[in-house]
């Protein structure tokens, strides 16, 4: 295989693909705003949960074990089936596939608000953790399919920014409903916010209208089928993208997890003032992933492979200031070097997803994302939590913290190697391409 000149300017869009004007209309923002209000949605009904478990547990006399396990019951569904449904929603159809999605969240976080008890919520949650499972990967490819590769990082980032905005506003809002209604309340009204915005979906989205606004459409003539679903591992390039965005998020998934019990016992705050400390981090955290993506957006406009050399030095800020956050005294120093450790944390998120849109088949691009919401679950969301918390058994809290950063290094080696085998990659693409597009008898 012929190596592509360094001096190429690297672009995402295979060559037997054409451009359609329509993507400067202001339908692709329709569809953004409507999968984003879902995704809020989405993040609403599975945390409103947290807010209400003091009156579970007083009003069904529930342990931490059976509460935990209402959360814990979620988080397990969609770490199981998010690849495969993304499989399934690139065959079905992505826009039918997400309809189905909300519709069936938000019946089930209706049937939380009617659960008789223990067992009935469980089935319920059980059915939320389905609904929600691949909503993420599916959502994100329907969006990044209506506008162009130059914006990818930054529509990336702010689309999984939407899961930090939503879990703080599920949490404040329905403890709010919950302490003047009931907790009843707080799940009916996450249900029927979720429903309007399906039936919203609906109405204005249909597989037919997003065809007709894809960036990447075929020629006329053209009839594309579908790649195999061993493409999404064959691509080394796609393969860091994997690697890199997962390990990007696990000190992310640390500061979410530990950040509350870190203010409780460095700084001696109560558990409610540190859990409110620990919110406005988490919210940098979003902040952050939305800007950083723009910023990479920004950065690589002439050469897309700019994205993988931004995302590393996002790592690199990332490691810098929190291997020094937590080894300097307590007070404003420290304080100011996490906030900037949080800002970065997953500031790599948007490069990453951007990568694997433009690295991945279209047809198969919702199972690409689902590929990577499943490695972004186990080395990042999953794996960085457990890890700390086992270190801190024989270290303490903020020794191991102060370890947590250097999953950071082998983040960035593997961006690193994906920007030396983007080239690779994108050829390896382009002869995907070419195998999968025939030339049809039909004419316009």
């Amino acid at each position: 295989m012929t190596a592509i000149a360094p001096s190429v300017k690297i672009t995402d869009a295979p060559p037997s693909w054409t451009s359609s004007s329509k993507r400067r209309r202001l339908y692709p923002w329709i569809v953004f705003a409507l999968a984003f209000g879902l995704l809020l949605s989405d993040y609403m009904s599975r945390q409103v949960l947290s807010a209400v478990f003091p009156f579970l547990k007083a009003e069904w006399a529930l342990n931490d074990s059976q509460l935990a396990s209402l959360t814990s019951v979620v988080a397990l569904m969609v770490g199981l089936l998010a690849l495969p449904i993304s499989i399934l929603a690139d065959r079905w159809g992505r826009v039918r596939s997400l309809i189905l999605m909300a519709v069936l969240w938000s019946v089930a976080t209706l049937a939380c608000a009617l659960a008789g008890g223990f067992e009935h919520m469980l089935i319920a949650r059980f059915l939320v953790g389905v609904g929600e499972a691949a909503y993420g990967s599916v959502g994100i490819a329907l969006v990044l399919s209506v506008f162009a590769p130059r914006v990818h990082a930054a529509l990336a980032g702010a689309f999984m920014a939407g899961g930090s905005f939503g879990s703080v506003i599920g949490v404040s809002l329905g403890g709010v409903i919950a302490t003047t209604l009931g907790w009843r309340w707080s799940f009916a009204a996450m249900a029927v916010l979720g429903l309007l915005l399906a039936a919203a979906f609906k109405i204005l989205i249909t597989e037919r209208r997003v065809a007709k606004y894809q960036v990447q459409q075929p020629e006329a003539g053209v009839v594309v089928r579908r790649a195999p679903f061993s493409s999404l591992f064959t691509n080394p390039a796609v393969l860091c993208a994997y690697v890199g965005g997962g390990l990007q998020m696990f000190m992310a998934a640390v500061m979410l997890a530990w950040l509350p019990s870190f203010f409780n016992r460095t700084y001696d705050m109560a558990p409610g003032r540190a859990a409110v400390a620990a919110s406005a981090f988490v919210m940098l955290i979003a902040v952050g992933m939305i800007v950083c993506g723009y910023i990479a957006d920004r950065l690589s406009r002439n050469d897309v492979t700019g994205k993988w050399t931004v995302g590393v030095g996002y790592c690199l800020i990332g490691f810098t200031s929190l291997m020094i956050a937590f080894r300097v005294d307590t007070g404003p120093i420290q304080l100011t070097l996490l906030a900037i450790g949080a800002f970065f944390s997953a500031g790599s998120s948007g490069t990453t997803a951007a990568m694997v849109a433009g690295l991945t088949h279209r047809s198969v691009q919702a199972s690409g994302m689902g590929t990577l919401t499943l490695s972004n679950n186990l080395l990042g969301l999953a794996l960085g939590p457990m890890v700390v918390g086992i270190l801190a058994d024989h270290l303490g809290l903020l020794g191991a913290l102060g370890w947590a950063p250097l999953a950071y290094i082998p983040a960035a080696a593997a961006m690193l190697l994906g920007k030396r085998w983007h080239p690779w990659g994108l050829a390896r693409l382009r002869a995907l391409d070419a195998a999968t597009t025939t030339s049809s008898d039909v004419r316009p």
